[in-house]
C-alpha cells in the first residue's frame, strides 16, 4: 500500500444513522431519534466522505465495543470492514458484519452500509467507530436488544402471533383472587414508553454482578439466563439498586400500597428518577408485571402467570406444613405457608446449557418476587416447564422449589392445647389450580396447568411427585403424603372418613354487602352422630399469612343418618369491613368434632374473595394523535357509610404522562361521583386508559377502558 498524506480537512463529511426506518424494521415502536437495533438482523447507515471511496488503497475498518476493557474474546468488541480484510482473533467471539452497496462507490463518496450485529451479540449500548485513511470518527452509539425473529437468537419463539404478544404488547391481563375467585386485572407495561430504553439498560449497568466485574458481567449479556437471572434479582430491593420494596402487610408509609399500581411505567421511571433507590411498595403481581416490562423491552418474550393455591416451600422437601390451633383457625404465620394466588413470568429461551437437544427449551419460569435466594441473592429462575412438568428436581434452576409450588402435598395439623399435634387432612391435590395466563391476541385467560403438572388424582401425576422426591436432594427418603382424606385417629389417617363436609355458596360475596355461605355435613354412619361444629372467620392475607379473626361461633348439632345437616352462615358487612378494608381475603374455617369418637376430627376451609363494587369509565371509541380527548369514571357509594379519603388516579401509556391523580370529597351513601378526565393520545393504535380509586372503606377499585386512536 502505498505512503499516504493525511488529508488537511477531515475526510468524513457526515454520518445519516437513518434511526426512523432502522427502529421501524427493528422494533416498531421505540424512539425514532436515538439508534436501537436487534442482533442477527441488519441496519443501514450512510457515511458521506468528501472524496471518492477507494478500498484497495484505503480499506473502512469498523469497530463495534460495549462494557469496559472491551475484547474480542468476551465478545464485547467486534472489528470488521471493507473489505473484508481484518484478520479476528481466533478465539473471537460475536463477530459483526458490514457490507457495501455496490452502485455507491467507487465513483461517489456517498457509502450505503448494511450492517449485523451477530445472533449471540451481548445486548446493551454500543459504540460504532469507523477508520479510514487513518482518521477515525464516531459512527454511532446505538442499543442492541434480543431478536425473537432471528432464528438464531437462542430467543427465537419461531410464531408472529405470539411474538407479537409476548414482546410487542404493551398492554396485559394478570390474574388475582383465589382457585374458586379468579379475578383478572389490566395491567400497563408500556415497555416502549419514552426512557424505557434507559432505564431498562440502567437496571443491567448497576447489578451487582455488574459493579463486582463490568467487563464479564458485559460479556455475559449474550445469554437470555445470565440476563433473566440478573434482572429477576433486580426487580426486588434484596440487592442494592433493586427497583421495587416488598411489603406483605401495612403500613405502607412512605410509599404506595401495592394495590394501587395499575403498570410498570410509572414504577420504572420513579426509581431512575430517585437514583436507583427501591420504589415503595410492591408484591408478587406488581414485581412480575414490572419485570415483565423489562423483559419485553430487551427483546425476551415473556408473559405473567398466576398460579392459585400456590405452595411457599421453605425447606424444599416438597411438603406444607400448615398448623391450626384447636379452635379452628390457622395460627400464626409458619415457614411454610400456601397462597391464595402467586404471579411469576414465564420467559422463552434456550437451554442448551441442560440439554443440547432441546428438551428444556421454551418456557422458563422466572419469578423477581423475594421468597428465597437462589445462589445467595433473592431471585428464581429460570426454571423449564418442562423440568417442572417431569419432576426433574435436580436441573437449574430453582427447579425443586417451582415444582412445590404447583405439586407439593399439603398437610394440616390439629395444635391442641397440651401441645400435642394430629394430622387433620393430607391433601396430594389441591396445590397448584388453575395456572393461567393471558392468550394470546386477546383478554380471555389460557388455562396452561397441564403444561406444569399431569392430571391431579392419576396414577402418572403421583409417579412424577414421587419421582421428583428422589431426585430433590432435600428429600431423599420421605416419601410425602400419598392420601388424601378427612379426620383422624391415634393410629394416624382414617382410610374412610365418617363424616364428610363442604361450603356451599348462597350468593356471590360482594364487598358492601353481607356474605351468606352454609356448611353442609353428611355421614355414612347409620347412627345419629352429635357433632360439635367450631366455625371461624378469618381476614387473610393472599400469602396465607392471617390478619385477625373476624368472628367465631360454635354450634351442636345431631347428624342423622341419610341426611344433610345444613349450617347457615351470616358475615354481615358491617362486621367484616374493618377487618377486610386492608385484607386480601377471607378463610372460614369449620371444624367438625365426631362426639362419639372426639378423636376423630374433620376440617373444611373456603378462601372467600369479596367481589369489588362496580366502577366504569368511559372514552370516546376514537381518538386522534396530538388531539385531546376526554374519559369519564362514575362510581356510586353501595353502602350505608359516607366514604372519606377519596382518590382517583388515571393512567394509560399512549394516553397519559405518568399518572393523573385527583383529590375528591367524601361520598355519601347512595351518592355518586362523575370525574372528567383529559388524554392527549401520542401514539396511534388500540390504548387502554386505567382508572384507580380508592377510599376509606374500599382499596383500589379499578376499572380500563380501549381508545382506537388514528393519526
Amino acid at each position: 500500500m502505498p505512503s499516504e498524506t493525511k488529508p488537511s480537512i477531515s475526510v468524513f463529511k457526515g454520518v445519516n444513522l437513518n434511526c426512523e426506518t432502522n427502529n421501524t424494521e427493528h422494533t416498531k415502536k421505540i424512539s425514532k431519534d436515538e439508534l436501537i437495533v436487534r442482533r442477527g438482523q441488519p441496519f443501514t447507515v450512510k457515511v458521506e466522505l468528501t472524496e471518492p471511496f477507494k478500498p484497495d488503497l484505503y480499506p473502512l475498518t469498523i469497530a463495534a465495543v460495549t462494557g469496559e476493557n472491551p475484547s474480542e474474546d468476551l465478545g464485547t468488541k467486534s472489528c470488521f470492514g471493507i473489505p473484508d480484510k481484518i484478520q479476528c482473533s481466533p478465539s473471537a467471539k460475536a463477530v459483526w458484519k458490514v457490507e457495501l452497496e455496490k452502485r455507491s462507490y467507487p465513483l461517489t463518496g456517498s457509502l450505503n452500509l448494511t450492517i449485523t450485529p451477530p445472533a449471540d451479540a451481548p445486548i446493551g449500548k454500543y459504540n460504532l467507530t469507523t477508520r479510514y485513511r487513518d482518521e477515525e470518527t464516531l459512527l454511532a452509539n446505538l442499543v442492541v436488544l434480543f431478536n425473537p425473529w432471528c432464528p438464531d437468537d437462542s430467543v427465537s419463539i419461531c410464531d408472529e402471533a405470539e411474538t407479537q404478544e409476548y414482546v410487542m404488547n404493551e398492554h396485559g391481563i394478570i390474574y388475582k383472587g383465589s382457585g374458586d375467585y379468579l379475578i383478572s386485572i389490566h395491567w400497563d407495561f408500556g415497555q416502549f414508553e419514552e426512557d424505557m430504553a434507559k432505564i431498562c439498560l440502567k437496571i443491567l449497568d448497576v447489578n451487582p454482578k455488574h459493579l463486582e466485574n463490568p467487563a464479564k458481567d458485559a460479556s455475559a449479556h449474550c445469554n437470555p439466563i445470565y440476563v433473566s437471572r440478573v434482572v429477576s434479582a433486580m426487580i426486588n430491593s434484596g440487592d442494592e439498586y433493586g427497583v421495587l420494596e416488598g411489603r406483605w402487610a401495612g403500613p405502607f408509609w412512605g410509599g404506595d400500597e401495592p394495590s394501587h399500581w395499575s403498570g410498570s411505567c410509572h414504577i420504572l421511571k420513579r426509581w431512575h428518577n430517585i437514583g436507583c433507590h427501591p420504589v415503595k411498595y410492591g408484591q408478587c403481581w406488581v414485581f412480575a408485571g414490572v419485570m415483565c416490562s423489562v423483559m419485553r423491552l430487551l427483546g425476551i418474550p415473556c408473559r405473567v402467570v398466576t398460579n392459585y393455591q400456590s405452595a411457599h416451600d421453605s425447606n424444599k422437601n416438597l411438603i406444607i406444613d400448615v398448623y391450626h390451633a384447636d379452635y379452628g383457625v390457622r395460627e400464626k404465620e409458619t415457614k411454610d405457608s400456601v397462597w391464595n394466588f402467586h404471579v411469576w413470568l414465564e420467559c422463552w429461551m434456550t437451554r442448551t446449557d441442560l440439554a443440547k437437544d432441546g428438551k428444556y427449551d421454551g418456557w422458563q419460569v422466572v419469578d423477581p418476587t423475594p421468597q428465597e435466594k437462589s445462589d445467595g441473592v433473592y431471585c428464581c429462575g429460570p426454571a423449564p416447564v418442562k423440568a417442572i412438568l417431569d419432576g426433574e428436581t435436580d436441573l437449574k434452576y430453582d427447579v425443586p422449589f417451582v415444582f412445590a409450588e404447583v405439586n407439593a402435598d399439603c398437610i394440616d395439623w390439629l395444635c391442641k392445647a397440651d401441645g400435642t399435634m394430629t394430622k387433620m387432612l393430607s391433601d396430594t391435590k389441591s396445590i397448584g389450580q388453575n395456572i393461567s395466563t393471558k392468550a394470546v391476541g386477546s383478554n380471555t385467560r389460557l388455562d396452561i396447568t397441564d403444561k406444569y403438572k399431569y392430571k391431579e388424582g392419576t396414577e402418572k401425576e403421583r409417579t412424577v411427585f414421587k419421582y421428583a422426591l428422589s431426585r430433590n436432594k432435600e428429600t431423599m427418603g420421605n416419601e410425602g403424603a400419598t392420601n388424601s382424606t378427612n379426620g383422624t385417629s391415634p393410629g394416624g389417617i382414617v382410610p374412610q372418613p365418617k363424616i364428610y363436609i363442604q361450603f356451599k355458596e348462597v350468593s356471590k360475596p360482594k364487598d358492601g354487602q353481607d356474605v351468606s355461605l352454609k356448611l353442609v355435613l353428611n355421614s355414612e354412619s347409620r347412627t345419629a352422630r352429635p357433632v360439635s361444629i367450631n366455625i371461624s372467620v378469618q381476614a387473610m392475607r393472599y400469602n396465607g399469612s392471617p390478619v385477625e379473626n373476624i368472628q367465631s361461633e360454635v354450634k351442636e348439632e345431631t347428624l342423622l343418618p341419610g341426611k344433610d345437616l345444613s349450617i347457615p352462615i351470616l358475615v354481615p358487612f358491617l362486621v367484616y369491613h374493618k377487618h377486610m378494608v386492608d385484607s386480601d381475603s377471607m378463610k372460614i374455617s369449620a371444624m367438625v368434632t365426631d362426639k362419639l369418637e372426639p378423636k376423630n376430627v374433620y376440617l373444611a376451609v373456603n378462601d372467600v374473595i369479596l367481589l369489588d363494587p362496580p366502577i366504569s369509565i368511559t372514552t370516546p371509541s376514537l381518538a386522534s394523535v396530538n388531539q385531546s380527548t376526554t374519559a369519564e369514571v362514575v362510581f356510586m357509594n353501595p353502602v350505608n357509610k359516607t366514604l372519606t379519603d377519596c382518590t382517583l388516579t388515571i393512567s394509560g401509556s399512549g394516553l397519559v404522562d405518568g399518572e393523573q391523580n385527583c383529590i375528591l370529597p367524601d361520598l355519601k351513601p347512595s351518592h355518586r361521583f362523575r370525574v372528567t378526565f383529559f388524554l392527549l393520545p401520542k401514539k396511534t393504535g388500540k390504548k387502554t386508559v386505567l382508572a384507580d380509586f380508592d377510599c376509606s372503606s374500599f382499596r383500589d377499585l379499578k376499572c380500563t377502558c380501549t381508545v382506537n386512536v388514528q393519526p
